[in-house]
């Protein structure tokens, strides 16, 4: 008869257990991991523009602790997603800048090592992906995609005749284009294509695919996954495409702003007067005519109009990642998620007559980097440390109790994210593409490229980075302390087995050739 009863008691009780059990997240913390495509310091809590409005991300930094001066490795999509990812330095891999290659030669490449992703899933976690992660998507590597990643989200499909405005820009998740199309066409011509990306415009719903552009899908998709159960600690990382050019969104992001009233960045007429000719061939850009002289010479306004289009895909990537944000909080698993907010690399809208990434100055390098750990970091504290990307892969692995990976080049900040007034002696290497360096501490910059022509930039005095000291009196001293943070030997491209010059090589070759800087990079 007692058996009987404890029987009954078992299976009257057995719903309650199953549904507290069901109710309680698990006990290892969680990590939502957003990343923002192109963000350069363009938001309230940098202060990188006065004008941006990014209220959902400035809330974010605001509960947890803000670094200020963090930097990639490479500014390029492909070279700094799969460090961030790796762990590793492009100067250790010889990752610099093809996919395909990085694909080719993986296995030399990474060995045992594994991506950050596959470490969390290996060591057993639930991981989830959306939207642009690694360059190409949730993967660059098709192959490995299951290694990585448990659930994946949906992929952006944008009919023909949208994709017919972006001339053959590759990649559907950049779209949609304008609705005209690129005014860099319309100006100059299909001569023009190879950059036809900079450019600008608002969007109504009709001129979106279905009504919506792909991040407000992978805010949803992110919502969605937040909204279910997991009985395993999850890492979801959810990579939003915008700002990345062109600069669209929806026409009410637009309305934010007054395009009389935008500000463009100051730059003077002699800002490339004292610049080495590899970077003059850096900022030239991809525009056969050069990107800073088709912009000025498009309009009397266009620059105005590409800085407004930037700051309205600011906030409108803002609205997206603060829907995930709402959702994470209204969750159960608010109070044990660790929350990381970072951008690949930053965005040069004009400063050094530059419009890309794809450089070794501030605005290409430096990016948005915050996190909240519950129970760790204090809201509304900010570390000015120069500190790397390359830190996200340790760190992670440090405040989740994970085993350690090995093999990794940067360095945990939980010491900072306990303790702000921390210091680190280590600056940021930071490449672009093979044999050209910055090195990034917390007051300077010093660039040294390939042919042994240098920068250097005292940030405490010069944080636009104007004035050049090389070749000026008394800065030995801090010219020898940078440069020995750089590779002895420079890491030949994965793949290669020699180094046969490049683009930047052979505009410098014809520059000196024929005499034909251009009068607005002298």
């Amino acid at each position: 008869m007692r058996k009987i009863l404890i029987l009954v008691l078992l299976l009257v009780l057995a719903p309650a257990v199953r549904s507290a059990t069901a109710a309680d997240p698990p006990s290892q913390p969680n990590v939502l991991f957003i990343s923002i495509d192109d963000l350069n310091d363009w938001t309230g809590a940098m202060g990188g523009n006065v004008q941006a409005k990014t209220p959902n991300l400035d809330k974010l930094c605001r509960q947890g602790i803000l670094f200020t001066n963090a930097h990639c490795s490479q500014a390029v999509c492909t070279a700094s997603r799969n460090s961030i990812l790796s762990g590793l330095h492009p100067s250790t891999t010889g990752w610099y800048s093809s996919t395909a290659m990085m694909r080719r030669t993986y296995d030399q490449v990474m060995g045992d090592h594994k991506m950050l992703p596959q470490h969390f899933k290996d060591n057993g976690y639930e991981t989830l992906a959306v939207g642009k992660v690694f360059h190409q998507g949730v993967s660059d590597y098709r192959d490995r995609t299951d290694d990585f990643w448990n659930v994946t989200g949906p992929n952006y499909k944008v009919s023909k005749k949208l994709r017919a405005r972006g001339e053959g820009y590759g990649g559907t998740k950049f779209y949609p284009f304008p609705k005209t199309g690129s005014q860099i066409i319309d100006r100059y011509g299909k001569k023009y294509a190879d950059g036809n990306s900079l450019c600008y415009g608002a969007l109504d719903r009709v001129d979106i695919p279905n009504g919506k552009m792909y991040d407000e899908l992978i805010a949803e998709w992110a919502v969605e996954q937040l909204q279910q159960q997991h009985d395993k600690p999850f890492f979801m990382a959810v990579g939003f495409v915008r700002p990345h050019v062109p600069y669209t969104a929806p026409k009410e992001f637009f309305d934010l702003y007054d395009l009389d009233e935008i500000i463009v960045p100051e730059v003077p007429d002699d800002e490339m007067a004292d610049i080495p000719m590899m970077g003059k061939s850096i900022a030239y850009g991809t525009l056969r005519s050069g990107d800073h002289h088709a912009v000025v010479n498009l309009s009397d306004t266009y620059w105005r109009e590409m800085v407004y289009g930037y700051l309205a895909c600011v906030s409108f990537v803002d609205a997206q990642a603060g829907k995930v944000l709402d959702a994470l909080a209204d969750s159960r698993y608010a109070d044990n998620t660790i929350v990381v907010l970072w951008s690949d690399h930053g965005q040069h809208l004009g400063e050094k007559k530059h419009w890309r990434k794809q450089a070794l100055w501030e605005e290409a390098t430096r990016v948005p980097l915050a996190f909240k750990v519950p129970g760790v970091s204090k809201p509304g504290t900010q570390s000015a440390e120069a500190v790397s990307l390359l830190d996200l892969y340790p760190t992670l692995v440090d405040v989740c109790g994970l085993p350690p990976a090995p093999a990794l080049d940067g360095e945990s900040l939980l010491p900072l994210i306990r303790d702000p007034s921390q210091t680190r002696e280590q600056p940021v290497l930071i490449n672009w593409y093979y044999g050209n360096y910055a090195v990034r501490s917390d007051d300077w910059r010093y660039i040294r490229y390939r042919d042994g022509s240098e920068e250097l930039y005292d940030h405490r005095c010069d944080p636009a980075e104007r004035t050049n000291l090389i070749g000026k009196e008394g800065f030995t001293e801090i010219i020898d302390q940078h440069s020995r943070w750089i590779p002895k030997e420079d890491k030949l491209p994965a793949g290669s087995d020699s180094w046969k010059g490049d683009a930047l090589d052979r505009r410098i070759e014809k520059w000196r050739a024929d005499d034909s800087v251009p009068d607005w990079l002298q």
